[in-house]
């Protein structure tokens, strides 16, 4: 059962700590805890590991921890757009594992669910397997990942309950929900959030034996990363009248 703070700040009190392995739910900057990693930041805490299939961009999501120096190691599977990201792995001031996206799923679902390895077909023959046990089943070769546990998991919610049970909305529910149980303390920020009972039991991802901490999130503008549009038939139609 989580317990309700006040703040992203006041529910990382007493649980940030420099050297930690923090995961985090999003995917660039669509359905990212962006109040807690805010306060992660306020935090002051350095050295962290952060697991993440991304880094956000430039002064955005997790690329505010990038900026603040506070990085030592990323896991995740793409660079995206951040440039200081970039610009660091490639000096070697940050240490940098690449993981392909669906075995990072993987990797965190089975941190979440106990279970301490898997084999994967996924990268063998390449980079990703060097150095890893492999193995061959039915003439097929396989290599061993890892399962992903942190000591804090922080996740975005659309709608939860007092009680931590989670809902998520449309792209959020990316990696949240592997992250919501990959986490021995999991914080939860949501957009809305209700009494016990007034969630259908259907529709709950996320159960809340699997979070401790919650607030309310903040009501900001969604930043896109790449905004691509293009003119609605409406327009062009009164366009072409008019020429």
């Amino acid at each position: 059962m989580s317990t309700m703070y006040g703040s992203a700040a006041e529910a990382l009190r007493e649980v940030m700590a420099d050297g930690l392995t923090v995961a985090v739910g999003g995917f660039g900057l669509s359905g990212i805890p962006a109040d807690l990693i805010h306060a992660v930041r306020d935090s002051g805490a350095k050295d962290l590991t952060i697991v993440s299939n991304n880094m956000g961009v430039d002064g955005k999501g997790l690329g505010v921890l990038i900026e603040a120096g506070q990085v030592r190691k990323v896991i995740a599977s793409y660079v995206g757009e951040n440039k200081l990201f970039a610009e660091q792995y490639l000096a070697g001031k940050l240490e940098v594992e690449f993981t392909p996206q669906g075995t990072l799923a993987e990797r965190l679902r089975a941190g979440g669910a106990g279970i301490p390895a898997f084999y994967t077909r996924t990268g063998v023959g390449t980079l990703v397997a060097e150095g890893k046990p492999l193995e061959e089943f039915d003439g097929v070769t396989y290599v061993r990942e890892r399962a992903i546990t942190a000591d804090v998991a922080l996740v975005h919610a659309h709608t939860a309950d007092t009680d931590g049970n989670l809902i998520y909305r449309y792209t959020a529910r990316n990696f949240n929900p592997v992250v919501a149980t990959a986490g021995a303390v999991t914080i939860a920020e949501a957009e809305v959030i209700v009494q016990p009972g007034e969630l259908d039991p259907n529709h709950i991802v996320t159960p809340g034996v699997y979070v401790q901490r919650l607030v309310q999130a903040t009501a900001r503008v969604k930043d896109i990363e790449q905004r691509t549009v293009r003119q609605r038939a409406v327009a062009q139609h009164a366009e072409a009248l008019t020429v």
